[in-house]
């Protein structure tokens, strides 16, 4: 309370200097980021460094990236650029890393969506490797 609310103590709402009102305003009103807001919320300690503000900003940063890597790739020379690999995501509370297929697509497995399977689909010949 002394944080948000300076000189104001809930020891005046026990001497009746403060009414059950007004305290119940100071408490709806909260910012996000308060102790009381966070354990109302639930929220983990990796949540709560993680305000709105850091996200849109890993965001940005994340797209500075991919644009500076783009760039490279296109306008750079070929053959430095060839190993030249995307950049990672700056890593986010509840949020999975994304795994590399290497731009590999697979057919087949045991769920019958094999070449045949497909070239039934489109009306064409099955190439198979």
């Amino acid at each position: 309370m002394a944080r948000y609310w300076p000189g104001r103590s809930l020891l005046e709402l026990y001497r009746g200097e403060m009414s059950w009102r007004e305290l119940r305003v100071f408490l709806r009103y909260l910012p996000q980021d308060s102790a009381t807001s966070r354990a109302v919320r639930g929220a983990s300690p990796e949540e709560e460094t993680w305000t709105l503000e850091r996200q849109l900003l890993a965001s940005a940063v994340d797209a500075i990236r991919e644009g500076t890597y783009a760039l490279v790739r296109l306008q750079g020379d070929p053959k430095k650029t060839k190993r030249l690999r995307p950049p990672e995501p700056i890593e986010r509370p509840g949020v999975e890393k994304r795994r590399r297929t290497g731009g590999v697509i697979r057919f087949g497995g045991r769920h019958g969506s094999g070449a045949a399977e497909l070239a039934k689909v489109f009306g064409g010949p099955a190439i198979t490797h």
